[in-house]
């Protein structure tokens, strides 16, 4: 009876099938209806992978396009109120016959032709048909030829078509405001712009980019690049070595790590692929071969800062976002290995420039051997670390992991995982009952970690704290391990939570610092006060005698500072009750859901070459505790207006 019975629910559960379930979608309908697989995540523009920069690169990459077919050498940009974008290049122009189809019908482009573009980017027929689908409003101007072709389009839908006589150069104009109905509450963010833009420029020397009246040039190339990006001064000049199709420029920092970045066609592969890593083989083993000595890759690598740039036919990428290389040669018939290619540019030109600059070879040897040194002090520890860690049972007493790891699954999901890195019982007690147990981790800390400035990485060993961390990170040979996409420290928003937040910031920006650079570290900003007080129902009517009656429910604001709550004050008046959050203990699960759900709020931890790491974490670390105290006693304000206001609050 049982058994007839499942059945006969099973049967009603089905989902009819028919005809009327099969239909076809436009070009521009399917790019709306699955953004994802065209431009990765939506995002709102807090990072630089969010999908508003992606629309912006793929019209940008047509304009570089041009550039490097010796057609059009300045682009200029403009964005106004950080939503509409245009973007006019002074290349040849889309031919105007083919521009509705080339703005709007999928596969269509003129890159399939190897002869017109033979080291392109966008070669799949797609880019600006996503930025046209995926924009409330997308306009295209082709200028050729003493006339202007001007399309306009609202969702991928054709609004108006008009040619009219231009006396303007050739070239395009691409005019675009995402969607904000896609990507909601969405803000381009000028910084991010910026950073690729110069990235852009260091890929095409020569080219001039102007942005909101900015002017972005490149002359030395990657060697700008590296200059740009370090955030620790370079042991040696910057080793920048060019040829066909090929451009490479490297030097050592004393940071612990390695630190990449390449490019295919100008286009940068921030996860690498193909290229990134030959040149990471092929750059150990040329030095290792010129100094005739048996060092491992890692000591040769540690502190290297390297920058990458080939131009390949036709490149295959992971993803239709292109930002990793999956080709494996350097033309679409095979006869040329990319990684033969990279190699024996590596071995002849790197080792001919060691050999004509001793002092620079001597530079690199002492680094290798001081890596070396390091290493072997260490190296007799991580056989005992590894047992101690299973020994310390690590996924019960410190890490409570997402299932995502746990059950050893792959790809697509690892984009949305992330640690929460806390202090206590009671805040990692409350984030491990709100989490999203798919794709959030949390890592227990055991009170204050330990200051490591000026430390060895033997500390990271030594330290219970730092060794359980690495090992939950697993970040012990290198980013490519890592097991989250984004590490978060969550603290009490107090002095005790400041200070610890600081110290795991030095621990990264000590031993990790690519992991900051990699944009993976954030700072969870958690409310400060709530603001509530119970809904009260409107009289009747005007007139009519009604009563003002108080409803179960509490109308509730979350406010991060004391300008947001005096605004939920000024809301909810009269009399409304503020709670101040004094840790994170404090925040009942129920509510904790609220502050690291889809609207978390994360800063971003940031490393440029212009904070001066070394000086900042010296004045702030280090051992000068009577100058931070003169600091902090020259620079205390007392809020006086903020006291007297927090005396009469009811908490």
């Amino acid at each position: 009876m049982a058994e007839e019975l499942d059945e006969s629910l099973f049967e009603e559960q089905q989902t009819q099938y028919n005809e009327d379930n099969i239909r076809h979608m436009s070009d521009m309908e399917h790019v709306r209806t699955r953004p994802g697989m065209y431009i990765g995540k939506l995002g709102d523009g807090t990072q630089s992978d969010d999908g508003i920069y992606v629309l912006l690169k793929e019209v940008i990459d047509n304009s570089i396009d041009e550039f490097r077919m010796n057609s059009g050498k300045r682009i200029e940009i403009e964005l106004k109120d950080n939503r509409l974008v245009s973007v006019r290049d002074f290349g040849r122009g889309i031919p105007q016959g083919k521009l509705k189809e080339a703005v709007s019908v999928l596969n269509t482009g003129g890159k399939f032709d190897s002869k017109a573009f033979k080291k392109s980017v966008g070669l799949n027929g797609v880019g600006v048909k996503a930025v046209n689908a995926l924009s409330s409003h997308f306009e295209v101007s082709s200028f050729r030829d003493g006339q202007v072709r001007h399309l306009v389009f609202e969702k991928g839908i054709m609004q108006s078509d008009e040619t009219l006589p231009s006396g303007e150069e050739h070239g395009t104009l691409v005019q675009f405001e995402p969607d904000d109905q896609l990507f909601r509450g969405y803000s381009f963010r000028p910084a991010i712009i910026e950073t690729m833009l110069r990235n852009y420029t260091y890929l095409n020397t020569g080219l001039t980019i102007m942005y909101n009246g900015q002017r972005f040039l490149s002359r030395a190339g990657l060697e700008d690049l590296l200059n740009e990006r370090m955030s620790a001064s370079s042991l040696y000049p910057i080793i920048h070595l060019k040829g066909t199709d090929i451009e490479i420029a490297f030097t050592h920092t004393g940071q612990y790590g390695e630190e990449y970045y390449s490019f295919v066609n100008g286009q940068y592969t921030s996860q690498g692929g193909t290229h990134q890593s030959a040149f990471k083989e092929h750059i150990a083993r040329t030095i290792k071969e010129f100094f005739g000595k048996n060092f491992e890759a890692c000591d040769i690598r540690n502190g290297m800062v390297a920058a990458i740039a080939l131009n390949v036919e036709e490149p295959v990428f992971e993803s239709q976002t292109k930002i990793k290389l999956g080709s494996t040669t350097m033309t679409p018939g095979g006869q040329l290995s990319l990684n033969k290619f990279v190699s024996d540019f590596i071995k002849k030109e790197v080792d001919d420039y060691l050999h004509i600059n001793p002092d620079v070879a001597d530079a690199i040897l002492q680094k290798i051997q001081a890596s070396e040194k390091e290493r072997k002090e260490i190296a007799g520890m991580t056989k005992l670390v590894r047992e101690r860690n299973k020994e310390s049972n690590l996924h019960n007493s410190k890490l409570a992991d997402c299932r995502i790891h746990l059950s050893d699954a792959k790809g697509e999901r690892k984009e949305e995982s992330c640690i929460f890195i806390t202090e206590g019982l009671s805040a990692s007690g409350s984030i491990t009952k709100s989490r999203d147990v798919n794709t959030q981790a949390v890592f227990s800390l055991r009170g204050k970690p330990l200051n490591c400035y000026g430390l060895t990485k033997k500390v990271v060993y030594e330290n219970q704290e730092f060794r359980l961390l690495q090992a939950a990170l697993n970040i012990e040979d290198g980013l490519d391990g890592l097991r989250y996409n984004k590490v978060i420290i969550a603290t009490d928003a107090d002095v005790d939570g400041m200070h610890i937040r600081l110290l795991m910031t030095t621990f990264f920006l000590q031993f990790f610092p690519e992991l900051v650079k990699k944009g993976h570290v954030y700072i969870l900003q958690t409310p400060l006060f709530r603001v509530r007080n119970r809904r009260r129902k409107k009289p009747k009517a005007a007139g009519v005698q009604g009563v003002v009656t108080e409803s179960a429910d509490f109308e509730t604001i979350y406010c991060y500072s004391e300008d947001e709550k005096r605004i939920a004050i000024d809301k909810l008046s009269p009399d409304p009750e503020i709670t101040r959050f004094k840790g994170l203990g404090e925040i009942s699960p129920d509510e904790f859901k609220n502050f690291i759900g889809e609207d978390m709020r994360l800063e971003r931890v940031t490393l440029q070459k212009t904070d001066a790491v070394a000086d900042m974490l010296s004045f702030y670390m280090g051992k000068n505790t009577m100058e931070r105290q003169n600091f902090i006693i020259d620079n205390l304000v007392v809020e006086q207006d903020l006291v007297d206001e927090e005396e009469g609050e009811k908490f």
